[in-house]
């Protein structure tokens, strides 16, 4: 009989209600968790923590300081690019949920991986300028499933309510679209990202962005893997969702699944 699957779960960089999250991860059944956070969970990553793992859960926003006003950012260590590409190369699977799109902004690579990128500044991604991101806290809106007979939506109403955080942020990559959220991705129903840096939270004053998709999950290939992008999972109102959970299990069995 084989034993439970191994998760690596990766946090940091972006606040959170810990022990809410540490009650949606126990809620995980058939999986043992390893849980790291940034800035040792680099260094742990890059010395081969994720070598035995069944699959990787991104719940880390890595690379940023914010400071004055203003976002500084650094790229991963090398060591730790190569161990989360070789990873995907010998056919492993992730899940990145909620805010990890914003991870790592000097790693153009990781936003390719992801399929989409949140930019705390204008600035580049997928090749083309962008402003700054969008935000929108407390989001009252359904999800709607895209694909019922995909193995990440097996089992979820056809369109289920969630109140979370949503982006205004380019996608791209989106191979299999798997959710969309019931609600307008123009720039009149959020906020800007580097305003709130700046300290002037829930402002759009002068902050023409574009309108952007309204998919909020999706599946994409990396490598010999693949990976699965969930947009909800912002704080204790969708961990304790019983359809974000069962997205969440979902997802993390068919990464995994060899």
């Amino acid at each position: 009989m084989t034993g439970p699957s191994k998760l690596l779960v990766l946090s940091g960089g972006h606040p959170y209600e810990a022990e809410p999250f540490a009650e949606l991860l126990a809620s995980l059944d058939g999986w043992t968790v390893t849980h790291l956070i940034h800035p040792e969970a680099e260094a742990a990553v890059a010395e081969g923590a994720a070598n035995d793992a069944d699959a990787i859960l991104f719940y880390d926003m890595p690379g940023y300081s914010f400071e004055g006003g203003a976002a500084s950012t650094r790229p991963p260590s090398f060591p730790y690019r190569r161990a989360i590409t070789g990873f995907f190369a010998r056919g492993g699977g992730a899940v990145a949920m909620h805010h990890a799109i914003a991870g790592w902004a000097e790693w153009p690579e990781w936003a390719a991986m992801i399929g989409g990128r949140f930019l705390y500044a204008p600035g580049e991604a997928n090749g083309e300028f962008h402003l700054d991101s969008g935000y929108r806290h407390a989001v009252r809106y359904d999800a709607v499933v895209l694909d019922p007979h995909h193995p990440v939506t097996m089992g979820l109403p056809a369109r289920f309510p969630l109140c979370d955080e949503l982006y205004l942020a380019p996608v791209w990559g989106a191979t299999q679209p798997l959710l969309r959220a019931d609600h307008g991705f123009v720039r009149e129903n959020f906020y800007s990202a580097a305003q709130a840096v700046d300290g002037r939270m829930f402002s759009n004053v002068g902050w023409d962005h574009r309108p952007e998709s309204d998919v909020i999950a999706w599946e994409k290939p990396i490598g010999a893997g693949k990976l699965v992008y969930l947009q909800p999972g912002d704080g204790p109102a969708a961990y304790a969702d019983a359809n974000f959970r069962r997205l969440l299990a979902n997802a993390l069995a068919h990464v995994a699944a060899a």
